[in-house]
C-alpha cells in the first residue's frame, strides 16, 4: 500500500484520483538504474535516497537545492526512512544538506537520469491508456522541442540547451538530451527518439528539424507519422507549399477561444499531395496544411499569421480537426511545459550551473510536471503548494511504498 495519509485531502489533490499501485508505478526501481558516480569510501547516503529526496521535493514545488534540502529537513523520521535515509547508531536520521545534494547532481550521469525518468513517465502514460478508455482511443502525439536553461550561463561557458520529446496530452517528457547549442538540435534528433516506441505515433516538430534524412528515418525505421512545420529554411518545399491553390480550397475546420486577455481563432486547409504528380520535396509527405491564426489582445490591433506544414498522415488517417489539434498542441508545449518550468519552478532564475546539476534539476521538474499532469492535475502551482504543506503526500504520488522498518539500513 502507498504511504497512508490520515489528514483531509485538499480539493486540488482530490483531482488526482486514487493513488494506488494500479495507477502509479514505484519510482525507486527506475532510479536504481542510475549509476552512482561517487567513490564507495565515505559514502553515507545511497544514490537512490538522494534522488528520491530530489523527486519528492520537486513534486512539492522545490525550485532550488536549498528548497530540496528544506523539504528533507521538514520530513519526519518515518518519511526519511521510507526514502532510504540511513539511521545512525544513536537512532537519528540526518537529511542531506544542499552541498551534498549539489555534489551528487553535479557528478551524475545526465543521460542515465533522463532515461530513468523518461521510462517512468512512459510507463505512467501506458498505465493511463489502460485505465482510461478515452485515452486509449487517441493517437499519441509527441512534440520535439528545445529549451535553454538561461541561468546556467557563465562568463566562460554558454547556457545549457536541452532537447526534449514531450507528449501533447497529457504533457509528459519521455526523453531529453543536452545539446551544445540550439543550432546543434538537428543532429540530436535521432538519438533523442531512438529509444522510444513510436510505432503509430505522430511526431511534431518545427522547421529546425525538417531535415529529409531525419524524417525518412522516422517513417521508415520508427514506423511513425510526422507533422513538420515548413519555413523558408526549406526553400524548395516552402515554395511548393506556397504555390498550392490555397485560395480555391475551402476552410475545413475552425476553432476560436477567448482567454488570458485575448481572442484567438484558427482555421485549417488541407491539400493532398500525389506522388505521381511530383508530390512535395519532402519524404513520405501526403498532405499539405495551411493554418491561419488570428489573435487580438484586448485593446490592441489584430495580428494574423499563416503557417505551412506537411504530414505523412493521409485523409483517412486524420481529419482536419485532428491535424489542427496536433499543430496547436505543438505550439502549446511552450505553455504546458516550458512556461510551468520557468514560472512555477523558476527555472530561468536558477543559478545552478556546475556539471550535470542544471540538467538534473530540469529532469526532476519534468518528472514533477509529467507525473501530476498524468494523474489529472490542471494547475501545477496549486497542486505543488498543497503537497508542500504535507510532504508525505509526495510518496503516494510517486508510488513509493511505506517501509515498516523504521530502523533503516
Amino acid at each position: 500500500m502507498p504511504a497512508v495519509v490520515s489528514s483531509p485531502v485538499p480539493a486540488v489533490l482530490e483531482k488526482l484520483g486514487p493513488l494506488d499501485a494500479e495507477r502509479i508505478a514505484d519510482l525507486r526501481p527506475y532510479l536504481a538504474a542510475v549509476p552512482d558516480p561517487r567513490s564507495r569510501q565515505g559514502r553515507w547516503y545511497s544514490l537512490v535516497s538522494v534522488l528520491l529526496v530530489c523527486a519528492c521535493a520537486a513534486v512539492s514545488g522545490a525550485k532550488s537545492l536549498d528548497e530540496i534540502a528544506e523539504f528533507a529537513e521538514r520530513a519526519t523520521n518515518t518519511l526519511l526512512a521510507t526514502l532510504g535515509i540511513r539511521c545512525h547508531l544513536l537512532g537519528w536520521r540526518r537529511s542531506p544538506k544542499p552541498v551534498t545534494i549539489g555534489r551528487v547532481l553535479m557528478a551524475l550521469d545526465g543521460d542515465a537520469l533522463d532515461q530513468a525518468i523518461g521510462a517512468y513517465l512512459a510507463d505512467q502514460h501506458h498505465k493511463l491508456a489502460r485505465t482510461d478508455p478515452s485515452a486509449s482511443r487517441v493517437r499519441r502525439v509527441i512534440a520535439v522541442d528545445g529549451k535553454a536553461l538561461k541561468g546556467s550561463a557563465r562568463l566562460d561557458a554558454p547556457r545549457r540547451h536541452l532537447l526534449s520529446a514531450v507528449t501533447h496530452h497529457p504533457v509528459a517528457t519521455l526523453a531529453q538530451v543536452e545539446v551544445g547549442a540550439k543550432t546543434n538540435e538537428t543532429r540530436h534528433f535521432k538519438p533523442l527518439l531512438a529509444p522510444l516506441d513510436l510505432a503509430g505515433a505522430v511526431v511534431t516538430f518545427d522547421a529546425l528539424h525538417s531535415v529529409k534524412a531525419n524524417i525518412a528515418w522516422l517513417v521508415e525505421t520508427k514506423k511513425a507519422h510526422y507533422i513538420a512545420v515548413i519555413k523558408t529554411n526549406q526553400p524548395t518545399a516552402y515554395a511548393q507549399l506556397a504555390a498550392l491553390p490555397w485560395t480555391s480550397i475551402k476552410v475545413q475546420h475552425t476553432a476560436s477561444a477567448t482567454a488570458h486577455g485575448r481572442r484567438e481563432s484558427r482555421s485549417i486547409k488541407t491539400c493532398s499531395l500525389a506522388d505521381n504528380l511530383g508530390g512535395i520535396a519532402f519524404p513520405h509527405a501526403r498532405l499539405a496544411l495551411r493554418v491561419h491564426r488570428r489573435r487580438k489582445p484586448t485593446g490592441q490591433t489584430e495580428s494574423r499569421e499563416s503557417v505551412f506544414a506537411v504530414t505523412s498522415l493521409d485523409t483517412h488517417q486524420a481529419g482536419p480537426a485532428d491535424l489542427a489539434a496536433a499543430v496547436r498542441g505543438h505550439w502549446g508545449i511552450e505553455n504546458s511545459s516550458h512556461h510551468i518550468r520557468d514560472v512555477t519552478f523558476a527555472e530561468d532564475s536558477s543559478t545552478v550551473h556546475a556539471g550535470s546539476a542544471p540538467r538534473a534539476m530540469a529532469s526532476f521538474r519534468n518528472l514533477s510536471i509529467g507525473t501530476l499532469k498524468i494523474l489529472g492535475a490542471d494547475n501545477i502551482a496549486k497542486t505543488t503548494r498543497a503537497i508542500r504543506h504535507e510532504p508525505q503526500r509526495a510518496l503516494a504520488i510517486l508510488g513509493i511504498i511505506s517501509n515498516p522498518d523504521t530502523q533503516g539500513t
